[in-house]
C-alpha cells in the first residue's frame, strides 16, 4: 500500500509492470512499486497546470492517453483529452470536451473512445494518418443524473461502460448497439471496469457508494 498527498482517480498497469495514476491534484503520476513511492510524471502543459486529470489509458506502443476533466460540463465544454507519446511529446487531441472521463482505444488502436460524463454520452475520436483526430462524434448516448465513467473494451471490440448513477454497466457492440446491461448487486454508482480472469471472461466493477468490487461473468455474451 502507498499513501501520499493527492487525489488519485484513474490507474493503469502497463505490460511492463509500470503503474501510472491520473491524479486530480497533481497530474499524471508514476508509482515506484519497489519503494512504494509516487513521483510526478507530467504536471503541466505549456506552464499551465491541468484542471483535474481523471483517467488514463496505455497504448501498446507506450503512449499514454488521459483526460483533463476539472469541473467542465455543458456549462463549460472545455475539457481536454491528451496523448503523451513515448518520446515525451504532449498532444492535445480535443479541447472542447464535456467532462471527459474514462477512455479506451479500440483493438486496432485506430479510434479512441471517451466517456463524456456530463454529456451522458461516449464520444468516438478516429485518428488520421498523422495521429490527429477528425470527425469526432457521439458513439452512444445515455441518461440519468450523472453519466458514463470508466470504460474498457474486449478483443471483439465491444465497449463496456460503467455508469455512475444508474447502477448498471452497459455493453455496446462495435456499431453502437446496446447488447447487454449488467446490474449492480450493491450500490448505484458504478465507476470503473476492467476485464481479467484466465479466459478474459471476468469483468471487475468498482462501486463507489459501497466501496465494493463486483465481478460479472462475461462468458454469457459469447
Amino acid at each position: 500500500m502507498t499513501e501520499y498527498e493527492g487525489w488519485p482517480n484513474g490507474l493503469k498497469v502497463g505490460a511492463d509492470g509500470r503503474v501510472l495514476v491520473a491524479d486530480y491534484m497533481h497530474g499524471i503520476m508514476e508509482l515506484d512499486v519497489k519503494s512504494a513511492t509516487m513521483r510526478p510524471l507530467l504536471t503541466s502543459r505549456n506552464s499551465e497546470s491541468f484542471r483535474g486529470c481523471n483517467d488514463l489509458h496505455l497504448a501498446s506502443n507506450g503512449d499514454v492517453y488521459f483526460t483533463d476533466q476539472g469541473q467542465t460540463g455543458l456549462h463549460d465544454p472545455s475539457g481536454r483529452v491528451y496523448r503523451l507519446t513515448k518520446g515525451g511529446r504532449l498532444d492535445c487531441l480535443l479541447d472542447r470536451g464535456i467532462s471527459p472521463n474514462g477512455l479506451v482505444l479500440d483493438p486496432n488502436e485506430a479510434v479512441l473512445f471517451v466517456a463524456m460524463t456530463r454529456d451522458n454520452a461516449v464520444w468516438r475520436l478516429p485518428f488520421m494518418k498523422d495521429g490527429s483526430v477528425s470527425k469526432v462524434g457521439r458513439f452512444c448516448s445515455m441518461f440519468g443524473p450523472s453519466g458514463p465513467d470508466g470504460m474498457t473494451m474486449d478483443k471483439q471490440g465491444r465497449l463496456v461502460v460503467a455508469h455512475a448513477s444508474l447502477g448498471h454497466v452497459f455493453v455496446f457492440a462495435p456499431n453502437g448497439e446496446l447488447i447487454a446491461r449488467i446490474k449492480s448487486c450493491a450500490g448505484a454508482t458504478c465507476t470503473n471496469v476492467a476485464i481479467g480472469g484466465n479466459n478474459r471472461d471476468r469483468l471487475y466493477i468498482t462501486e463507489s457508494a459501497t466501496g465494493g468490487v463486483l465481478v460479472a461473468d462475461l462468458s454469457v455474451l459469447r
